[in-house]
């Protein structure tokens, strides 16, 4: 079970070179490099992180090969590691990358301070 982060957190994780990794901050980044270690949810991270509006409709992004159910699983277990926002309207449900999450990944891996 991956632990959860709270919606609208951004991971704030100092770069690797800046010394040791508290355990807070390894196991919030270890969640997030573990959600995206599945191929499907990778693919699904990248079409909702590359979509033109900044945000995808599921109807859009749920051709990876695998069935709508597994789809909604694979974009569950994105928001539940904070990852992913997501936001009902109608029938639809509209994902969009949680804001400074690729920032922050980025950094802690590149060393940018």
């Amino acid at each position: 079970m991956l632990p959860a982060v709270e919606a609208g957190t951004v991971p704030c994780c100092p770069p690797l070179d800046a010394g040791a990794l508290s355990e807070e901050d390894a196991t919030t980044m270890a969640a997030m490099f573990k959600a995206l270690g599945d191929p499907v949810r990778l693919r699904l991270f990248s079409r909702v992180a590359s979509h033109p509006q900044g945000e995808a409709c599921v109807c859009d992004i749920s051709d990876v090969g695998v069935s709508q159910p597994t789809v909604s699983h694979h974009l569950k277990k994105l928001r539940d590691v904070g990852l992913l926002a997501s936001e009902r309207r109608g029938t639809w449900v509209y994902y969009r990358v949680e804001p400074g999450v690729l920032a922050a990944m980025a950094g802690m891996l590149a060393g940018e301070r």
